[in-house]
């Protein structure tokens, strides 16, 4: 099953829509971008030899000081792997939002270990 990449783009401004309003208010100065496929640096920083859907770069709410610079972070989606785990299209839908809510986890300091 293959999203292409306007489809894409739609599904993961309606997962960033369907965020709980109390933590969609907290999220702030993120841009939200979709990439055919992680860089190298972002599969050296992947924990194991699964694709990688998504990646948060950027840091942590919990991590912040006074003295980080005020660019936006940045939560990158990858539509070509999401598109080779999914099996369906109701699979592609569910990994994007699964994906989004992840990466947002780890906006708010959350580990890996903390969302399982």
């Amino acid at each position: 099953m293959t999203l292409g990449r306007a489809e894409f783009e739609r599904v993961v401004g309606e997962a960033l829509d369907s965020l709980p309003k109390r933590f969609a208010d907290l999220v702030e100065n993120v841009v939200v971008t979709v990439e055919e496929e992680p860089t190298d640096d972002d599969l050296g920083s992947a924990d194991d030899d699964s694709e990688l859907l998504g990646i948060y770069r950027g840091v942590a709410l919990t991590e912040r000081t006074r003295d980080d610079p005020l660019l936006p972070d940045e939560i990158a989606l990858f539509r070509g792997p999401i598109n080779r785990v999914a099996r369906s299209r109701r699979e592609a839908v569910r990994e994007v939002r699964e994906t989004v809510m992840h990466e947002i986890g780890h906006y708010f300091g959350l580990t890996d270990d903390d969302m399982q």
